[in-house]
């Protein structure tokens, strides 16, 4: 675990960094970064999370948004939170998932939610749930909805519970690859 706790902590000095901040050195790529970490470290990851977003000892303005909490809002807004449980018992899981995914869950849907109050110079977003919300929606398929103007070139760190190989993502190491077509900037090297 130790392991673990090192690497948070450099990632949080590296989100500190005036030059991460400002995405230089990117080569005008998008300034999306993913650190990938092994599952069962999920524990101290989201202890992490709370004390990264809670520090007022920080010189930038983390934004976490949990993916699993968006899903829940998207489904509360369209006043399907309540229903999931008698549909899933009568009509199934199969028809939960694809419901929910085709209409609620949509990705763009998902970066709409995320994108509502607007971002400023100074903010880091702080992508968190993917494991939580899976399989509903993955991650990089928000990360393909993102559009840079959305968010005014504001870094973006997607907390990853498996592991990226510079071209695939693996979602908890085990679950077959997504490929996703931008470039990372892998944080403190990770799993894989």
């Amino acid at each position: 675990m130790s392991n673990i706790l090192e690497r948070l902590d450099k990632l949080k000095a590296q989100m500190q960094d005036p030059d991460f901040q400002k995405g230089n050195g990117l080569s005008n790529e998008v300034n999306i970064h993913i650190f990938c970490y092994d599952p069962k470290d999920e524990m101290a990851v989201r202890y992490f999370t709370e004390q990264l977003v809670s520090d007022q000892d920080v010189n930038c303005h983390v934004i976490e948004k949990n993916l699993y909490k968006v899903l829940l809002k998207l489904c509360e807004d369209k006043r399907l939170l309540d229903k999931i449980p008698k549909l899933e018992e009568t009509k199934g899981t199969k028809f939960i998932l694809d419901n929910i995914q085709g209409k609620s869950a949509s990705a763009k849907n998902f970066v709409a939610e995320i994108c509502k109050d607007g971002f400023k110079e100074g903010d880091v977003l702080l992508i968190t749930g993917v494991g939580e919300a899976y399989p509903f929606i993955r991650a990089h398929d928000v990360l393909n909805a993102i559009q840079p103007q959305e968010l005014n070139s504001i870094p973006i760190v997607v907390l990853y519970p498996g592991s990226f190989d510079g071209r695939d993502v693996y979602l908890f190491n085990k679950l077959p690859k997504q490929d996703y077509y931008r470039a990372f900037n892998a944080i403190v090297e990770g799993t894989r």
